[in-house]
């Protein structure tokens, strides 16, 4: 079975793979799956996703092009990078490859570090591609976690953001997906533009939805998180009609047909230090991140919670009646300055 470890290698006419697929698999560790029918490559690709698939043709390139035709065509296997790699005597059908939908296209004739090098990057483009949120286009989950783990390794402190809006599907439902989708957009760019220009060295990603994972160097935590809270308390009223905006609410119901006050939007932020802890894994990260934003959550308003336990035992879902377990740092509950909120040490 291929697995986004594995390159997916048709070579029609050939026993083996090419010595050039051979060492790109081997300098990538990518497992070599070869198949000898057109008809196995769509069977295997109908079933699982390869990090990319090679078509090696020696001679003729008429049964590759129409392979690759049919797979860029298809959209549950469009998306699955497709490498021709063809003889430097037809290296005039290279337009027609890549019109036809091929991610790359690679002669004999190219210099060897070339060849390697094209193969690379349609890699890194397809992971790249994959992983990038295609409504904010922030990265994804892959390269959250690849941040959070590159940090583990350099030592530095550091916070990761676990970012939620409160009351948006409630928005969702009265104003539309479309309109949805543009608070989505919005807090990207606020997250973007905060962490860029106050914590060098920061990073932002999408989890999808309206769930967001920012990490920063500690020193620039307290700064940056009080800037995106004020700079959204202030513009999120604007998404909202007139009408609902001078209110502060509107009705909507709930599952059971009950109607209730919507407050309008609020960002809840369950922030993560390894200030206090050592963690072995962003496993552990991640996980305490979604608990620490769901105890935000159940806290009025827009506001950031930072754990500063020495030790970080499993939490149970909070709720605002446990609210008095919290310490408020340096007393900063003035209506102007947004609120951090501390687990004790």
């Amino acid at each position: 079975m291929a697995s986004d470890r594995t390159i997916l290698y048709f070579g029609p006419g050939r026993t083996t793979p090419s010595d050039l697929v051979m060492r790109f698999a081997r300098e990538h560790e990518l497992e070599m799956v070869t198949v000898q029918s057109s008809d196995e490559v769509r069977a295997l690709l109908n079933r699982s996703f390869p990090a990319c698939v090679v078509l090696d043709e020696d001679s003729d390139v008429g049964e590759t092009a129409e392979l690759a035709v049919s797979l860029k065509q298809d959209p549950f296997t469009g998306i699955i990078p497709v490498v021709v790699m063809i003889p430097e005597s037809a290296a005039s059908v290279s337009a027609d490859l890549l019109a036809a939908g091929a991610d790359e296209v690679v002669t004999d004739g190219l210099p060897e570090r070339e060849q390697l090098l094209r193969l690379d990057q349609v890699v890194r483009r397809a992971d790249r591609d994959v992983s990038v949120h295609p409504t904010t286009r922030l990265p994804g989950t892959n390269h959250i976690a690849r941040d959070m783990q590159a940090r583990l390794e350099a030592g530095e402190l550091f916070a990761v953001c676990y970012a939620d809006l409160d009351h948006f599907k409630e928005f969702n439902d009265r104003y539309g997906y479309a309109y949805g989708d543009g608070v989505i957009r919005f807090l990207s760019k606020i997250l973007r533009d905060i962490v860029r220009g106050l914590a060098p060295g920061g990073f932002v990603g999408h989890i999808g939805g309206d769930d967001f994972i920012f990490n920063v160097p500690l020193e620039h935590l307290e700064a940056t998180c009080d800037e995106i809270i004020k700079l959204f308390d202030e513009l999120i009223p604007y998404q909202y009609t007139e009408e609902d905006r001078r209110a502060g609410y509107f009705l909507g119901k709930d599952r059971r047909g009950n109607i209730h006050r919507i407050p309008l939007m609020a960002l809840s932020i369950g922030v993560v230090t390894n200030q206090f802890q050592v963690f072995e894994h962003t496993g552990q990260i991640s996980e305490l991140a979604a608990e620490m934003k769901a105890y935000a959550k159940s806290l009025p308003g827009s506001k950031y919670v930072v754990d500063r336990r020495h030790q970080s035992p499993t939490l149970p879902t909070a709720s605002a009646a446990e609210a008095d377990a919290l310490v408020a740092h340096d007393q900063r509950t003035r209506a102007n300055k947004p609120q951090e909120i501390l687990f004790p040490q």
